[in-house]
């Protein structure tokens, strides 16, 4: 029997008020598992009332979380952080098999959920606040940061568990409690995790998750009772996210798409940036928003790296994640591997040289699969689709130019600027370039600089809409309303009627 009939179809539903619970719409969308090409699932799609239902558990378990001191709410996440520890294969084999990614991948996926989770462990400290002593007239003056009330977010499908973690755990420690709307095409993670957090002494309806499309979305940017959401995904979705949570006068961060820039400086080491290349633009089969996609080659440095690059995307390693020795996997589903291969032959009618091509790739023993091989471009220029588009594909393209100088005009023309790297041997270059780039991420011979918990993850330009980055102290910030108390007692001076306000004397 082979693999596609051995795959049993579960049924998966929605997490409200601390249980599963199914869905009232009636609609359903298929799961799959993208090595085999075959459904795995089915998940109900939420309607109104199921998004209802979500929002008012949370709005019911706020006022006593939020007064729960942050100390235990921390005990509950260094709880759910040992269930994390515990539960790590289990949590990175879901992700394989629903999204494709290699396992080993997963694994580190799920570890830098975990280090976020460790981050909001320390909220006692993060919530202290600044107090000044007789500011002047007898009175003191402190601020509060705090929790904003029920919030919501709204997840992709290229990480399931990293991504939901950026928010929930930061957003629950600060006292709010939390609606999960995840990516309908890889939804069992978030099952899980709310099913630990129940394990760890979450209270019931502090963290919910409701599955569903874009009906489910626009249910939350509408409702009365969400105060802020945040998002990851797509420019167009971001944008659309960012116009009505904000008409609705909600609090929103939307990051957006990306098209990450490798600039390769003449005096780069190209071993090191054969390997960065490599693993930055096909690893997760170029599925990340921190994906390299675009190599910027300074002077000759191109005819010796693309001879190179091309014998290690075609040697690549495609089979099914679950299997040890995978260096990548599938796409995620049928239809975004069409719209991939569909790039790439854009690409080449537009005139770029296509060096590998990826499409047509079978992997013996999953026929049906959704596998694109490494593929890269050659000679692009600004002006191509390839260029311009997030492929969100194991597609690279080389870009030549003369210097620095154009190479920096070019990465800083582009409409996103969400990360960026550059190899080199040269402090001086690397100081202009870290300083003159119009990117939120920076890595010099750092191929994905993604920051880690205690900073903060997000772009420029149309990469970000909003004022916040996602996590660390910007998480904070986001998921808290400052607030300022000035306090005098009536004994501490009798003054009679005031007419100015109170300065320092």
């Amino acid at each position: 029997m082979n693999a596609v009939a051995e795959l049993r179809v579960n049924s998966i539903s929605h997490w409200i008020d601390g249980k599963l619970v199914d869905g009232t719409s009636g609609r359903t969308s298929d799961v799959y598992n993208p090595a085999i090409g075959a459904v795995s699932a089915r998940v109900g799609l939420a309607s109104t009332a199921d998004v209802d239902a979500a929002v008012a558990a949370a709005k019911a378990a706020f006022p006593a979380w939020s007064e729960t001191p942050p100390l235990r709410r921390a005990r509950i996440l260094f709880k759910f952080k040992e269930l994390l520890d515990q539960n790590h294969d289990k949590l990175a084999e879901m992700i394989t098999r629903e999204h494709g990614k290699v396992f080993s991948d997963a694994r580190g996926e799920v570890t830098r959920g975990v280090e976020v989770v460790e981050f909001a462990c320390g909220i006692p400290n993060l919530l202290k606040s600044e107090f000044t002593d007789n500011i002047g007239g007898g009175i003191d003056n402190w601020n509060l940061r705090q929790p904003l009330g029920v919030v919501a977010g709204v997840t992709p499908f290229n990480f399931p568990v990293m991504v939901p973690m950026w928010m929930f755990p930061v957003a629950i420690a600060c006292g709010n409690t939390f609606v999960l709307k995840p990516s309908e095409r890889d939804p069992s993670p978030s099952l899980l995790l709310a099913e630990l957090l129940k394990q760890a002494g979450l209270p019931d309806g502090v963290f919910n998750v409701v599955n569903g499309d874009k009906f489910a979305v626009d249910a939350l940017l509408a409702h009365p009772d969400v105060e802020a959401l945040s998002f990851v995904g797509s420019t167009p979705i971001a944008e659309y996210f960012y116009k009505e949570g904000t008409s609705h006068g909600k609090r929103v961060q939307a990051l957006g798409g990306a098209k990450n820039h490798l600039l390769v400086m003449p005096d780069a080491n190209l071993d090191q940036v054969v390997d960065a290349l490599i693993g930055a633009a096909y690893g997760s089969a170029g599925e990340r928003c921190m994906a390299i996609s675009v190599a910027v080659t300074v002077g000759d440095i191109a005819d010796k790296l693309v001879p190179r690059l091309a014998e290690r995307a075609s040697a690549l390693k495609i089979r099914n994640g679950m299997d040890a020795e995978a260096e990548m996997g599938p796409l995620v589903t049928g239809a975004h591997r069409a719209k991939v291969e569909g790039y790439i032959a854009r690409g080449q009618g537009e005139g770029a040289t296509l060096v590998v091509d990826g499409r047509g790739h079978d992997v013996d023993g999953h026929e049906n699969g959704f596998y694109v091989g490494g593929t890269l471009f050659d000679h692009v220029t600004p002006d191509m689709t390839i260029y311009k588009d997030e492929i969100f594909g194991p597609v690279l393209s080389v870009v030549r130019v003369k210097d620095l100088a154009e190479a920096l005009a070019l990465i800083n023309a582009h409409e996103f600027g969400n990360g960026v790297s550059c190899y080199t041997s040269d402090g001086g270059v690397a100081r202009v370039f870290s300083r003159q780039i119009k990117a939120g991420m920076v890595g010099i011979n750092v191929p994905i600089p993604v920051p880690m918990a205690w900073h903060s993850f997000g772009g420029w330009k149309r990469s970000l809409f909003g004022d916040h980055h996602a996590y660390g102290e910007e998480g904070i910030r986001f998921y808290t309303r400052y607030k300022s108390i000035m306090q005098r007692w009536p004994d501490s001076i009798d003054k009679g009627a005031e007419f100015t306000m109170p300065v320092a004397k």
